[in-house]
């Protein structure tokens, strides 16, 4: 597919993917300070694939929700053609569905294939990959083949810079638009290669090892796409003019930047650092603006103060357990306090929006009342739904039809029933898709003043039907094994029991 994103990827300084740090205000405010490229945290294919897309009208956000409501992946507009998804995947088809959900809210997509973390390799992921170079080419052509964004890959050098550069070689055939090299071996390939580590007078590779630019350079002159060194933090860049010096050193397209950037994200900026104060403030007012969890903000406060994390305030910041305590350790609590009513204002102001829209085009014909659906009120596994069912099928009614819908403001859910061409609703909105349509079935049999099998309504008929329906069929089940069974198993079975002496009842 012809890629349609102004993204490039030679000449550019970019903010790696950080586990924990690539949220939303970290890639923001690196854009600001002039990243021109921002990878988020990885994020797994299979938790992606639970999520739910949402528009967050309150923050202008495009958010992927989780099942329990926990925001997986959160982006705005001001980073759609800068950010680039990585995402850990060990399977081809997974990783497409992926690519496919995000893809019209990102610039590009990212497999990620260096991550020496077991709970990512344990998976095959991560540089587990790199010791499959088959799986690795089926998951980069799939997605080259199957979106229109460009792909890149990020890997961690293997022991030979041969073997390397024919992997890197064999990925450049996929289609991918880049790779990342990080310059350290990865801790896979460490432990399958240790007694070849252990003559080269090399163990598995920590932050505090050498970059290996050599490798890296390698790679850039054994290939035709842009080669993005990363690795650097410890060794080279200390300040924005070492950020040339390492791509001179590496001979790579691009630079990309980790820990420096962790530490300070205003090592991006021409100009030379920010004060730390005014970084670890702007970052805060960005987490503010798009509601960043309190303890994500206060792992990566943690990882800018550093060796400050011992003093008064960052003692203060350690104690924090919440956005606002946060605030007021940085001396934001005013600031803090005038951004959440700005918020709640808004959201007010939607919801009277949304609710004018509802009463307009509000059917007159919907029969309504102010319901919701406990479950510690019905027996186990018995619900208004199952009695709503029953009483259609008794008056050779059509069963019911449910129509539901989600408030994107709240991400609530509203039901209507459809019943004998009348509809049914609570003005009450559920949290889930199930609760609103139990709440609708109980306005529904509310009206027609039919029983919806309460604990408080006496003996319930349904509880009874089920039991009797369970015991008959037991009953044939048992019946048929009978006659299935051979005479001879039959005793045998008795013989054996008989021996274990098994006591009469």
């Amino acid at each position: 597919m012809t890629v349609n994103t102004p993204l490039c990827f030679r000449g550019r300084k970019i903010l790696a993917p950080m586990v924990r740090v690539g949220t939303l205000p970290m890639r923001l405010l690196a854009l600001d300070y002039g990243a021109d490229i921002v990878y988020c945290e990885e994020l797994i294919d299979i938790k992606m694939l639970q999520c739910k897309r949402v528009i967050n009208e309150v923050l202008e956000t495009v958010d992927f929700i989780a099942p329990n409501e926990r925001v997986v992946f959160r982006t705005c507009e001001r980073e759609r053609e800068r950010v680039v998804f990585q995402m850990g995947s060990a399977d081809a088809e997974r990783a497409l569905a992926v690519a496919k959900l995000v893809e019209s809210d990102v610039a590009g997509i990212d497999i990620n294939m260096g991550c020496p973390k077991e709970y990512s390799t344990k998976a095959s992921m991560g540089a587990a990959l790199l010791s499959d170079p088959d799986k690795i080419e089926s998951i980069l052509t799939t997605l080259v083949k199957g979106i229109c964004k460009p792909v890149t890959c990020k890997i961690r050098i293997l022991p030979s810079v041969e073997d390397t550069v024919n992997l890197v070689k064999r990925i450049e055939k996929t289609g991918i638009a880049a790779i990342a090299v990080h310059g350290r071996k990865s801790l896979v390939e460490s432990f399958v290669c240790l007694f070849v580590c252990l003559l080269e007078r090399k163990k598995e590779e920590r932050p505090q090892h050498p970059v290996h630019c050599d490798v890296i350079k390698a790679i850039a002159e054994a290939v035709s796409i842009p080669v993005i060194a990363n690795g650097g933090s410890h060794d080279f860049i200390k300040e924005y003019a070492d950020i040339e010096t390492f791509q001179k050193a590496t001979a790579a397209s691009s630079v990309m930047i980790a820990r420096a950037a962790m530490w300070n994200p205003s090592i991006f900026r021409k100009e030379g650092f920010c004060p730390l104060k005014d970084v670890m403030q702007d970052y805060i007012k960005y987490v503010l603006r798009y509601d960043n969890h309190y303890t994500n903000t206060k792992y990566c406060l943690c990882q800018m103060l550093r060796e400050q994390l011992e003093t008064t305030q960052g003692k203060k910041l350690h104690a924090a357990q919440s956005t606002q305590e946060i605030c007021e350790v940085f001396e934001m609590g005013d600031f803090y306090e005038e951004t959440t009513a700005i918020f709640e204002a808004k959201k007010t102001s939607l919801e009277t929006k949304m609710q004018d829209e509802d009463d307009q085009m509000e059917d007159p014909d919907v029969i309504k009342m102010a319901v919701r659906f406990d479950k510690r009120e019905y027996p186990p596994q018995i619900t208004p739904k199952m009695y709503l069912l029953e009483w259609c099928r008794k008056e050779k009614h059509p069963q019911p039809v449910y129509e539901t819908i989600q408030r994107p403001l709240d991400r609530l859910f509203c039901s209507v029933v459809t019943v004998a061409e009348r509809k049914y609703r609570s003005t009450l909105w559920d949290k889930s898709k199930k609760l609103a349509e139990q709440a609708a079935a109980v306005v529904c049999l509310r009206t027609l003043g039919v029983p919806e099998g309460k604990l408080c309504e006496g003996e319930n008929h349904l509880i009874n039907k089920r039991k009797r329906g369970d015991q008959e069929c037991l009953i044939s089940r048992d019946h048929a094994e009978e006659l299935a069974e051979p005479s001879h198993k039959k005793a045998n079975f008795i013989e054996e029991t008989s021996d274990m002496n098994v006591p009469k009842m």
